[in-house]
């Protein structure tokens, strides 16, 4: 039920929900309260502007992006490399047959480089899926073939296909961890999702150093574009405000 929630308030958290239910509402008040409905179309216009340029979404990402700390130690080979999902494209596996990944793939780039050089003993694939469709695609499955395709051998790749969120990604991680008996362990997330990744690890008894990875925000140059809106503008901030939103609910189970 609380993924499916979640999935739900995602909607709610986006600039362009808020900019369509103002229109809306401008149309439905426009004979009751004709003074107002205009400018309920305008504010909805305004935030579609404003939440689609530039300085508003990059300045989004950079707060989000802040609390992401890397720990990890050159030095160190670790047992294991906790590698979290959601890189992965599956409707679109589903239309070509191929792997298709999203720009959060950088967190298996990652952790295949790691395995390959030696850093990491072995990989942990944790991600499931929410789909409930006996076909539907497990995500940890996907990138087991993709590595071992990449030269991987099986016997290195540990994969945990029931988690549906960063919480069961730890509590899922946590029982292999303890089974496997591993000391030392790398976590690689996005650098938007770390600390709240780092947070819910902490809470269930993983003390994992950090990689974070898929970094977005850029550096504060002034462009002539900057006024332009952009629809990528638009979903890079709607990410960032919804990672926001689920610290807060993660703080407020006490799952971080």
């Amino acid at each position: 039920m609380f993924v499916f929630l979640s999935k739900i308030l995602d909607l709610l958290l986006s600039p362009l929900t808020w900019s369509l239910l103002l229109g809306v509402a401008g149309l439905v008040l426009r004979r009751r309260r004709a003074r107002l409905a205009p400018w309920l179309q305008g504010l909805g216009l305004a935030v579609l502007y404003v939440f689609s340029t530039e300085p508003v979404s990059n300045g989004l990402q950079v707060w989000v992006e802040a609390g992401a700390v890397s720990t990890y130690r050159p030095d160190v080979t670790y047992d294991a490399v906790i590698v979290l999902g959601g890189a992965v494209d599956s409707s679109a596996i589903e239309r070509s047959g191929m792997p298709e990944y999203n720009p959060a793939v950088e967190r298996v780039l990652r952790g295949f480089e790691l395995v390959r050089e030696g850093r990491a003993r072995q990989v942990l694939l944790t991600a499931g899926s929410i789909d409930k469709r006996p076909e539907a695609l497990v995500e940890a499955d996907v990138l087991s073939k993709q590595l071992q395709a990449w030269g991987i051998p099986p016997e290195r790749i540990v994969t945990e296909g029931n988690s549906r969120n960063t919480r069961e990604n730890a509590v899922e991680s946590e029982r292999i961890v303890r089974e496997k008996g591993w000391k030392t362990l790398l976590m690689v997330t996005s650098a938007a999702h770390m600390p709240r990744a780092q947070a819910t690890f902490e809470a269930v008894g993983l003390k994992p150093d950090t990689l974070a990875v898929d970094v977005r925000a850029r550096e504060w140059i002034i462009r002539s574009t900057w006024w332009q809106p952009r629809a990528a503008n638009l979903s890079a901030g709607t990410d960032a405000l919804r990672e926001l939103f689920g610290r807060w609910v993660y703080r407020l189970r006490g799952w971080a």
